[in-house]
C-alpha cells in the first residue's frame, strides 16, 4: 500500500493506493482508520476495490461497523468507484444517505473525492 498525500482547504488528505484488499473486516477499517489518524490525515480516499464486496451487503452489518468508527473518530472518508453496480433500495439508500452527511462519501473520481466537504 502507498500513501499519496493531498492538502485540500487545510485538510491532510491520505490517497490510499493498492492492488490488494485493504479492508476485509471491521478490525481492518479500525486498524487503518487509527494507522492514518496518528499520522495526522483529516481524510482517507479509498478506491471500491480496496473494500471487500461484503461491505455492499448491509445485511451483514460490516458497513455499519466500519462507518460507525470513522463517526467516532470524525475522520472523514470518500469511497471513489463506480456504484451503478449496486441495485438493491437498501444499499442505493444508503449511499445516498451517506453522500448527505459531512463525514462519508461516495463518489466517482479522484477530484470529487478530494472536494467533497473539505
Amino acid at each position: 500500500m502507498t500513501i499519496t498525500a493531498h492538502e485540500t482547504n487545510g485538510l491532510k488528505i491520505a490517497e490510499l493506493i493498492s492492488d490488494k484488499l485493504l479492508i476485509q473486516t471491521h478490525e481492518d477499517g479500525l486498524n487503518l482508520l487509527g494507522d492514518l489518524y496518528y499520522q495526522g490525515f483529516d481524510k482517507i480516499i479509498l478506491y471500491e476495490h480496496h473494500i471487500t464486496p461484503d461491505f455492499f451487503d448491509l445485511k451483514n452489518g460490516l458497513a455499519g461497523e466500519i462507518l460507525q468508527k470513522f463517526s467516532n473518530y470524525r475522520m472523514k472518508l470518500a469511497i471513489v468507484g463506480t456504484f451503478s453496480n449496486y441495485t438493491s433500495k437498501s444499499i442505493r439508500d444508503f449511499i445516498y444517505e451517506s453522500n448527505q452527511s459531512q463525514l462519508v462519501h461516495f463518489v466517482g473520481t479522484l477530484s470529487e473525492a478530494l472536494n467533497k466537504a473539505c
